[in-house]
């Protein structure tokens, strides 16, 4: 299986540029789109998950072009949006059960596949509970489970995590792996962290232009010996962050400790450290928007 996105492009009202000039081939594993808020994640989204046309540029699952035939695509996709809503009234069999008849699938092949999933998602002892009842994580467990009720060969997940406790976004993050095997998981998030617990590609994207698309190492590598702790008075940490890309700061007994992501040192004391996707995301995020010179303190 492969998809392929080729130069793709999407225009709103108002001559605004959701997407530009997009590519990308994916094969089975898990990519995570990373970028901050508005950097046109969702937007990519809703295009492979055929809600939305593309104004420039192809997408292909196979070789077949997914806007002129979709229902190729769509048999074998799962998608868990943003905004995905239960009701509130249903438990979580009966509402799989009126997803699973609105994706075609028969009575028999419902109710088998509904009893694995709920096992796989941990919510069989909650099966019978009204959905309203449930906390936000198992709600999302409902949304990945509807988003899996297919066997689906493309599984796409949209900022999946947030809004979760730490403890529901790690057994999230572990679902997320365990699901991957021979298929394509496309994750859909602002925050690094999920991106670096599950991810064996990540893809930076901006102001909807893909920055970089590699697997974890190589991003790590981009920012190899460019990150550096360093600790300063409380009372030059306002200075500090207008010349100097910070990705951390930790308060202690004798001043700020601070991550600074920058070519050369920035300051006599200031130690090299291992670098960590947080600081490479910053780094391509920053450069993008030209301030990689400025921040570096030259």
């Amino acid at each position: 299986m492969k998809l392929v996105i080729d130069g793709v492009s999407k225009l709103y009202k108002g001559n605004v540029w959701g997407l530009r000039d997009f590519s990308m081939a994916l094969e089975p594993g898990v990519l995570a789109l990373v970028g901050p808020n508005g950097a046109g994640k969702s937007t990519l989204m809703r295009i492979l998950a055929t809600i939305t046309k593309p104004t420039e540029g192809q997408v292909t699952w196979n070789d077949v072009d997914i806007v002129q035939s979709p229902d190729g695509l769509r048999a074998v996709l799962g998608y868990l949006p943003q905004d995905f809503g239960v009701y509130p009234n249903l438990n979580a069999v009966e509402f799989l059960e009126y997803l699973a008849a609105l994706k075609g699938l028969g009575s028999r092949t419902a109710r088998r596949r509904i009893d694995e999933l709920l096992q796989v998602v941990n919510l069989g002892e909650v099966r019978k509970r009204p959905l309203g009842g449930y906390s936000g994580g198992m709600k999302q467990r409902v949304g990945i489970a509807q988003a899996l009720l297919n066997d689906p060969q493309l599984l796409i997940v949209d900022e999946p995590t947030a809004g979760l406790d730490p403890e529901e976004r790690v057994r999230f993050r572990n679902l997320l792996s365990d699901l991957s095997g021979e298929r394509i998981v496309i994750l859909s998030t602002h925050i690094v962290s999920d991106a670096e617990a599950t991810a064996t590609e990540i893809a930076v994207i901006n102001k909807g232009r893909l920055l970089k698309h590699a697997a974890p190492e190589r991003l790590l590598q981009a920012v190899e010996e460019k990150v550096w702790q360093w600790v300063i008075p409380s009372a030059e940490l306002t200075t500090a962050k207008q010349h100097y890309l910070i990705s951390s700061t930790i308060r202690r007994s004798d001043g700020v400790q601070i991550r600074v992501v920058a070519d050369a040192p920035p300051g006599d004391t200031a130690i090299r450290v291992t670098p960590t996707l947080e600081d490479a995301y910053l780094y391509f995020i920053s450069s993008a928007n030209g301030v990689k010179s400025r921040k570096n303190g030259q």
